[in-house]
């Protein structure tokens, strides 16, 4: 489904990703890990064309999408649910919902959508007309993925789901990715949490300053000692 070849990305004089290599399948859960720095934010901005590549290619659904603006990489099937949520805080959740949506001309398949989000996400229903400023960091998290499911993606990216939540709220938020997947949504997961996210993954990617170093089944990597020391507090 998608495809990313020997992708280079530059910030100004820096050289963020230096010709990284990944592939995700339709269906799978697949996460990239590793830690501050590494360039797993890099990867998913360059993906969706809010960053632009030096070189390389990202190919998705046998389509060479990177030099494709951000918007129609949307209307392609691609959705980025970004680090710190990013929500609107002067607009009310089913607004901020309804921005998700900008893309789509049909309202009987946008109200289908909203009620596949509220059904995954009840509290959300239950404050439909609050302002999402208002909501707490969990709430808002659960936003931010139901504000990206409204484009109804074929694959969605998750920026660091589980940043600064209480760890109750990170077990519900990856049981929902869970749920997304299994109603047939292919992820990639970007997330420091490695442990939680190896748990639920197929597969994993290990990027350190730039580079893939390692890439496995994600049940193979949580038994890797390198990965353990690094990532996974050498449990």
């Amino acid at each position: 489904m998608l495809v990313v070849k020997n992708l280079n990305t530059y910030y100004g004089n820096i050289h963020a990703l230096k010709g990284v290599n990944l592939e995700v399948k339709q269906g799978e859960i697949v996460t990239l890990i590793g830690s501050n720095g590494a360039g797993k934010s890099t990867t998913l901005g360059t993906i969706t064309g809010l960053l632009k590549a030096t070189s390389g290619e990202v190919w998705f659904k046998e389509e060479n999408i990177t030099k494709t603006p951000p918007s129609q990489i949307v209307k392609k099937g691609i959705s980025l649910s970004p680090e710190g949520r990013e929500v609107f805080p002067a607009l009310t959740v089913e607004e901020n919902l309804k921005l998700g949506a900008f893309t789509r001309n049909d309202k009987k398949t946008i109200n289908e959508t909203y009620d596949r989000v509220y059904e995954l996400f009840p509290r959300l229903f239950e404050r439909k007309k609050q302002l999402a400023g208002t909501l707490s960091g969990g709430e808002q998290q659960m936003l931010a993925i139901g504000r990206a499911l409204m484009s109804e993606p074929q694959l969605l990216l998750l920026d660091e789901p589980s940043l600064g939540l209480a760890p109750n709220l990170v077990l519900l938020i990856f049981d929902l990715i869970v749920s997304i997947n299994k109603q047939g949504t292919t992820v990639l997961l970007v997330e420091q949490n490695a442990n939680m996210a190896l748990s639920i993954a197929h597969r994993g990617y290990v990027l350190e300053t730039g580079k893939v170093t390692m890439s496995d089944d994600a049940k193979i990597l949580c038994c890797n000692e390198m990965v353990k020391k690094a990532y996974l507090g050498n449990i």
